[in-house]
């Protein structure tokens, strides 16, 4: 082979490496469209002269949609280097149905013609197909399946119910009869019918006395309020729990009483009183911390006095029994309780006492509280459009 051949084949083998790294067909125009050139602020149709680096290979490429059957085409022009692209000297789009058509191809003006040829999946038939199942395995199925789930239910109430009671220990308002046996005995008392074994979380501390704490506390989807007795102060617990089970102790003026509970064994138990919760708390700490108007004043007073008057009263053939007439005996500020709407109400009755024809009262005097606190912002203009006198001197019933 004389050297002009061998120069020659070695001119040949570059050409046709250069021609496998920039493609069988180079590409260098592309036919171009563009369906929003108005938007765009484009030519509508055309040439296009494709250009990139030389290690980048050049593309035509076209788009289009299939609306109701009719071709609408979207864009055409230059596409680069993609490898999708590469060696595809026809435009053909392989997917079966999408949203928008989309192919590729190297060539001259090789997206004029554009085709959509999706791919056909071929399924392999099982050389060894399932065998048709037993009727006895039909049958058992059908027969088993329901019955494991019933035991599955059952043994995922049974595990809620367990997680349940030992989440929330049971809320416990003992009956007269069982009362006395809970205080003289610190075993488990018998369940509540009052507030039913429901779950009971406290909050936040709002007050603390000499009778033990005040809780904000949760109780389902109401908010009350937690009076928590040491175990050394239950005859003060004992004697409120009485004085609010007594006949005729719902009134508007008088905290609303919801139920007793006992929490902890022995030594380290809890006797808890359960009542309405009222946001603004007691009135010695409204007043320290707002200005009140003569007529709101008016209304607390007026308020305080029916609650007290009403306590005071002896009122036999009630619905739920006879009321005996009450004496609070700690009437000051901290045991008057505001509502929302500034009206009072009557707590605190761990030094109260009730009249019975008949008994000895007691000492009633000593132990009288009034309200000095209170008097000293009302006005005594007020007195004259209430009860409020003559409630308070007849506190002490003498």
């Amino acid at each position: 082979m004389g050297t002009a051949t061998k120069l020659a084949f070695a001119v040949f083998l570059i050409s046709c490496s250069s021609g496998a790294i920039l493609g069988r067909s180079e590409t260098q125009k592309c036919i171009y469209y563009n369906a929003s050139w108005e938007k765009e602020k484009t030519n509508r149709s055309g040439i296009e002269t494709c250009y990139s680096d030389t290690d980048k290979r050049r593309h035509c490429f076209a788009t289009w949609k299939n609306v109701s059957g009719t071709l609408e085409i979207l864009k055409q022009g230059c596409w680069l280097d993609d490898i999708n692209c590469y060696d595809r000297n026809e435009c053909i789009e392989k997917k079966e149905n999408p949203d928008v058509f989309f192919c590729c191809c190297e060539g001259n003006a090789c997206n004029e013609k554009f085709i959509h040829l999706p791919e056909m999946e071929i399924t392999q038939p099982t050389s060894n197909p399932v065998p048709p199942k037993p009727p006895l395995f039909n049958t058992l199925l059908y027969s088993l399946v329901p019955i494991m789930g019933f035991a599955i239910i059952v043994l995922i109430s049974f595990w809620m119910y367990r997680h349940h009671k030992l989440a929330y220990p049971p809320v416990l308002v003992p009956t007269q009869h069982a009362f006395h046996i809970m205080i003289e005995d610190p075993g488990p008392p018998p369940p509540s019918p009052l507030l039913g074994l429901k779950p009971l979380q406290l909050l936040e501390v709002k007050a603390r006395g000499r009778f033990g704490c005040v809780w904000k506390a949760q109780l389902l989807h109401e908010t009350v309020a937690v009076k928590i007795f040491p175990l050394q102060d239950k005859l003060s617990w004992q004697n409120e729990y009485e004085i609010y089970n007594l006949p005729g102790m719902r009134h508007e003026n008088i905290l609303q009483f919801i139920g007793a509970e006992k929490r902890g064994t022995n030594l380290d138990t809890d006797l808890w009183l359960i009542t309405a919760f009222h946001e603004k708390g007691s009135l010695t700490d409204f007043l320290k911390a707002n200005v009140v108007s003569w007529n709101e004043l008016y209304y607390i007073a007026e308020t305080m006095a029916r609650g007290l008057a009403y306590l005071h009263e002896d009122i036999p053939g009630l619905k739920d029994g006879h009321k005996p007439a009450i004496a609070h005996r700690d009437i000051k500020s901290k045991n008057v309780l505001l509502k929302n709407n500034l009206t009072a109400c009557i707590a605190d009755f761990g030094l109260a006492l009730k009249f019975e024809a008949g008994k000895s009262a007691g000492d009633t005097h000593g132990q009288v509280r009034d309200f000095n606190l209170f008097l000293t912002f009302l006005n005594l203009d007020i007195f004259r459009h209430c009860k409020l006198r003559v409630v308070l001197a007849s506190e002490t019933f003498g």
